[in-house]
C-alpha cells in the first residue's frame, strides 16, 4: 500500500463529514430513480407470479448476496456461509414461533420469535466469522463452506429440533393492524423496504469510517495494524454486520415459502449465492441484486424450457454455469464490469482514461 492509500484511509472520513451528500452518490443517477419509481410501482404492473416468484424472490437472494459482497467487495473475506446464516435465522423462526409442527415450535408472537431468531443467527455468524479470520485464502473458504456443510448434515439428521429432512412446515407470517402481510402486495413492500435499507446501510457503512478501515485491511493488513488498527477485530465485526443481513433476509425467506427445510440450506445452495454474488459484481452493492435477476430469471424459465422439450429440469444449473463462465471470462467483476466497459467504450476518446491530446 502506498502512502497515498494510507493518507486516504486516514484523511477521507473527515472529508465526508464535510461533504454529506456524496455519501450515496449513485442516487443522484437518473437510473436510479427510474428503477426506484418502478420498483414502487410494481405491485400495479406486474400479477402475483411475478410479483412474488421473480421480483421479492431477486430481492431476498439479492440480499443473501449483498451479505456476501460486503465481506468480499470491502474485507476480502470470500465467505460460503451467508446462506448458512440465512437458514438458521430462518429455522429460528420456526422453532420460536408458530408452525404445523406443534410440538416443535414453541409458540412465540412473531414479533418476539423474529428478534431472537436474528440474535441468534447474527451470534452463529459471528461466531463463525472469528474462527474464519483466522485464516486466509482459500482456507477461509473451506471454513466457511465446512459450517455450511455441517450445519446441513445437522438439521437432516437432527429430528428433536429441526424435524430432520422434513424441515418445518406451514409456519406462520404475521397479521397485524388487519393486515396479512403475507399477501402478495404487503410482502412484496416489506421486502422491498428491507433490502433497501441494508443496501443503503451497506452503501452508507462503505464510506464510513469503520468501512474504510476495512478496505484498509483488505489492502493490507499489516499496515493497517502498524497505524495502529484492530485487523481481527475490524475483520469479526464485519462478519457481525453481514451475518445480520444474511439473516434479515433468512427471515423473508421463510415467510415467503411458510417452510423450512434442510434442502434450503444445502452446499449447492451456498454456492449458488456466491455465483450471485460474482455474477452481478462483487465492487457495488448493486450487483448482487443484478445477479439475483439473472439467476431468478434463468431458474424460472430456463427450467421450464427445459422440461417442455423433454430435457431434465435440473440442467439449468448447467446453463447458470455456462453464464458464470462467460460473464467471469469476460469481466472479472462481473455484470457491473462489463456494463462499465461498454460505456467507456462509447464515450469520446479525449474523455476516455489517458484519452485526449498527446504529449509533444
Amino acid at each position: 500500500m502506498s502512502l497515498a492509500h494510507d493518507s486516504r484511509i486516514t484523511v477521507r472520513p473527515a472529508a465526508l463529514a464535510q461533504r454529506p451528500a456524496r455519501i450515496w452518490p449513485e442516487i443522484n443517477h437518473p437510473a436510479a430513480w427510474i428503477v426506484a419509481v418502478i420498483l414502487l410501482i410494481m405491485p400495479l404492473i406486474a400479477n402475483g407470479f411475478f410479483l412474488i416468484e421473480i421480483f421479492a424472490s431477486t430481492l431476498i437472494l439479492g440480499t443473501m448476496a449483498l451479505s456476501l459482497m460486503f465481506l468480499a467487495g470491502y474485507g476480502g473475506m470470500v465467505s460460503l456461509m451467508q446462506l448458512t446464516i440465512a437458514g438458521f435465522s430462518a429455522y429460528m423462526v420456526a422453532v420460536f414461533g408458530v408452525s404445523g409442527n406443534a410440538n416443535i415450535s414453541l409458540g412465540w408472537p412473531w414479533w418476539l420469535a423474529v428478534p431472537m431468531a436474528l440474535a441468534l443467527a447474527t451470534a452463529f455468524g459471528t461466531l463463525g466469522g472469528a474462527l474464519a479470520v483466522r485464516t486466509e485464502g482459500i482456507y477461509t473458504i473451506m471454513i466457511t463452506l465446512a459450517i455450511g456443510a455441517a450445519f446441513y448434515y445437522f438439521t437432516n439428521q437432527n429430528w428433536a429440533i429441526f424435524n430432520g429432512h422434513t424441515g418445518i412446515n406451514t409456519v406462520a407470517t404475521p397479521h397485524f393492524w388487519g393486515v396479512n402481510w403475507r399477501a402478495d402486495i404487503p410482502f412484496y413492500y416489506i421486502v422491498l423496504a428491507v433490502a433497501a435499507l441494508c443496501y443503503f446501510a451497506v452503501e452508507y457503512l462503505s464510506r464510513a469510517p469503520f468501512g474504510l478501515a476495512l478496505q484498509g485491511v483488505r489492502d493490507n493488513p499489516r499496515r493497517m495494524a502498524a497505524l495502529g488498527f484492530n485487523v481481527n477485530a475490524h475483520r469479526v465485526a464485519a462478519y457481525a454486520f453481514a451475518s445480520f443481513i444474511a439473516a434479515l433476509a433468512g427471515v423473508l425467506q421463510v415467510w415467503n415459502y411458510r417452510q423450512i427445510s434442510p434442502g434450503s440450506v444445502s452446499v449447492g445452495a451456498c454456492i449458488d449465492v456466491l455465483i450471485i454474488a460474482v455474477v452481478g459484481g462483487i465492487t457495488r452493492p448493486i450487483g448482487p441484486f443484478i445477479g439475483a435477476l439473472i439467476f431468478v430469471l434463468l431458474r424460472t424459465f430456463a427450467l421450464d424450457f427445459l422440461v417442455r422439450i423433454g430435457l431434465d429440469g435440473n440442467r439449468f444449473r448447467f446453463l447458470i454455469g455456462l453464464g458464470f463462465l462467460a460473464i467471469v471470462f469476460w469481466s472479472s467483476d462481473g455484470v457491473i464490469g462489463l456494463w462499465q466497459r461498454w460505456r467507456q467504450s462509447r464515450r469520446p476518446a479525449a474523455n476516455r482514461p489517458g484519452g485526449g491530446h498527446g504529449h509533444g
